[in-house]
């Protein structure tokens, strides 16, 4: 037996039951079965003295209809995923590079050269030539921001200061966004795609994270705690005119926008988690830019590594992401 996807979150009240269904998936055809030595853990106990086993499922939701599919099941961490124009996801796991095709299959590495410490930043260029990565494997282990191309090859740094995290390709393909400490303080930076100088945007006291492009290239969106709670904001895409987009009481990261221009999607913190870790109970929310309106799109046990980068399917129609769970040796 083999974990075959990921796992809801459904929020319950008393009172309910919990048991083991059977189906045959064949309405013609009646199935019997035994289960035996079935054990219930009352929570806050567990089964096993062991540390339990994490496990990540990348899986794509339809927006439509909330729809979950799993692409694959990993016995590790697994993180970020890209979803590229020809149907094929890109993540990161233990500090490597992969790509898998979104049908399913087997993951093969990205040749990144000596970027063998890539965290959860990286994306692909609007043109599907070049990836941007965020590697630690130079400097002290603090972040850089390179690009390769897409079939492999050697990094070429773009960003001199250091850490430096990836997160937003404009859609003309000149421009990265990113986030940078600079002097103790993180803040929003853009950068030509060659290199060069960088530009600061924001200077507001607190995080400022997860820049990323709207698909006009008039704006980016991202998430800053300066008024105290972690909520999201955009701002024109020379750092002008910022303004609040989310003001509830969940604690909101990484904003993308859709490719067609109508959606943003985020997730949701409960208001009494600082920073975005992992395991944590979480949310994917959708709101649709015309009305403000914002919806559940999934429940999950994730956070750090679920959604840190661009995963929009080209036809804005599904969004790939990755969830946990943690399950006894």
């Amino acid at each position: 037996m083999q974990l075959a996807g990921g796992a809801m979150r459904v929020p319950l009240q008393d009172p309910y039951y919990i048991g083991i269904g059977l189906c045959s998936h064949d309405a013609n055809v009646v199935e019997a079965a035994t289960f035996a030595n079935v054990t219930i853990t009352p929570a806050g106990q567990t089964a096993s003295a062991e540390k339990p086993k994490l496990f990540s499922a990348l899986e794509t939701v339809t927006i439509s209809s909330t729809d979950r599919r799993t692409v694959k099941v990993f016995p590790t961490r697994v993180e970020a995923p890209n979803w590229t124009k020809d149907d094929t996801l890109i993540y990161n796991s233990g500090g490597l590079l992969y790509r898998l095709p979104i049908a399913g299959g087997e993951p093969v590495v990205i040749d990144t050269g000596f970027a063998n410490r890539n965290n959860n930043d990286h994306g692909v260029s609007p043109d599907g030539t070049l990836l941007a990565i965020s590697d630690q494997s130079q400097e002290n282990r603090r972040s850089i921001v390179y690009t390769v191309p897409m079939t492999g090859g050697t990094p070429t740094r773009i960003t001199e200061g250091s850490p430096s995290y990836w997160h937003g390709w404009s859609p003309d393909g000149t421009t990265l966004a990113y986030v940078g400490e600079r002097n103790g303080n993180f803040d929003i930076y853009t950068i030509p795609v060659k290199g060069g100088t960088e530009t600061r945007l924001t200077t507001a006291d607190g995080l400022d994270d997860g820049p990323d492009y709207s698909p006009d290239g008039r704006y980016i969106y991202f998430n800053s705690e300066r008024t105290g709670r972690m909520q999201i904001w955009r701002m024109r895409a020379d750092g002008s005119e910022q303004e609040q987009v989310t003001s509830d009481e969940y604690n909101n990261w990484f904003p993308h926008p859709s490719p067609d221009g109508q959606r943003i999607v985020f997730l949701s913190y409960e208001k009494d988690v600082k920073g975005h870790p992992e395991n944590k109970d979480v949310m994917l929310r959708v709101m649709t830019l015309t009305d403000k309106r914002v919806t559940i799109l999934a429940r999950l046990f994730g956070g750090q590594g679920t959604i840190n980068v661009p995963s929009w399917s080209p036809d804005s129609r599904r969004l790939a992401f990755v969830s946990y769970l943690l399950l006894p040796q």
